[in-house]
């Protein structure tokens, strides 16, 4: 809904353009007067898209949006919170905390199985490795595409570790959606509102990463393309904006995690390889993350990462994700919770 609060000097005819414009696109007007300032209250699904216009218009004062613009992810649609299961005993938005873990990417059949059966063994129940790679640089590593699928399956088939894989684009999310667990939305195509169409019907569970200029309420707007689209299983995913500071690669925004669940009801985990880019401090925001309510998190786990063939720099070693996880499971017990 917007709020249009008319100047205390407006005219009978500023009031009436207001209604008009509000009726022109389908929406219905009520006008509240008030003793200084009148103000019309606008309610309608187009309601947001025609404010800038009615901002423009003589004897408007300010347009406010009253209730926030994703209707469906809103707290407020949905009082409790949404659970989202990708396998079984793979829940997120519960008491349990899954770990999702992996490396960057799928190099090759003996690395995925490795790396899978290292982060079982040290507690994780979800895999993740990329088939589809986005890179900066077109001469970079762009991942083994439906080859890394079939991987990714055998090391499903091997360990039982539930997939979590990236698409890049609505062929590539057809095809993961074929072998995954849940399709990951990476930060590059959040506001990719096709392919977010796309995996909205497709009828997989999403991760929904944020992307790196992208406010909280772009993040969830995002979410409401694919709930839209009748997917209620959605995962939002903090992974560090870009700022100024060249000291990590990214801006860790852990106020994201309680802000998310006051606002929405979706649940919300969070990447701290990327949101660091430093696999030093992987563990100390690991830690924080879980601490701030993260339903989640997902790491990056490499068997050699100092050979991996992308993100390696952020990539723990099996050693350091063992503790990271033993660190992990005394702060959920301190929470009330555990990890799955």
């Amino acid at each position: 809904m917007l709020l249009v609060v008319m100047q205390a000097e407006a005219t009978p005819a500023d009031l009436a353009r207001v209604c008009d414009l509000a009726r022109e696109r389908g929406l219905t007007p009520q006008v509240m007067a008030g003793r200084a300032q009148t103000a019309v209250a606008i309610d309608g699904v187009e309601g947001r898209a025609v404010g800038a216009a009615l901002q423009g218009l003589s004897g408007v004062a300010e347009v406010l949006q009253v209730d926030p613009p994703y209707r469906k992810a809103a707290r407020a649609a949905h009082p409790s919170p949404t659970i989202v299961t990708i396998a079984p005993g793979v829940a997120f938005g519960g008491e349990q905390v899954p770990v999702i873990a992996g490396p960057c990417s799928v190099e090759s059949e003996s690395q995925i199985i490795r790396a899978a059966e290292q982060v079982k063994a040290a507690g994780a129940v979800a895999l993740r490795g990329g088939a589809f790679k986005p890179r900066s640089s077109p001469y970079a590593f762009q991942g083994l595409g439906a080859e890394g699928l079939t991987l990714l399956a055998r090391a499903r088939e091997a360990t039982g570790l539930a997939i979590v894989t990236e698409a890049m684009d609505d062929e590539g999310a057809r095809q993961v959606a074929e072998v995954a667990d849940c399709i990951q939305v990476g930060a590059r195509n959040m506001q990719n509102y096709a392919l977010l169409k796309t995996v909205g019907r497709l009828g997989r569970p999403v991760l929904l990463k944020r992307g790196a200029a992208a406010t909280i309420a772009d993040l969830l707007l995002s979410a409401e393309y694919i709930l839209n689209e009748g997917n209620p299983s959605v995962i939002l995913c903090e992974r560090g904006l870009r700022s100024f500071d060249a000291t990590v690669r990214n801006l860790f925004d852990l106020t994201a995690i309680p802000v998310v669940h006051q606002v929405s009801h979706l649940p919300i985990i969070a990447d701290p390889s990327h949101g660091t880019g430093r696999r030093d401090l992987v563990m100390p925001m690991a830690r924080a993350a879980l601490a701030a309510g993260a339903d989640g998190l997902i790491l990056e786990v490499h068997p050699e990462p100092e050979r991996a063939m992308s993100d390696g720099a952020q990539s723990q070693t099996p050693a350091q994700f063992t503790e990271t996880m033993r660190q992990l499971a005394g702060i959920a017990t301190v929470l009330g919770r555990r990890l799955a």
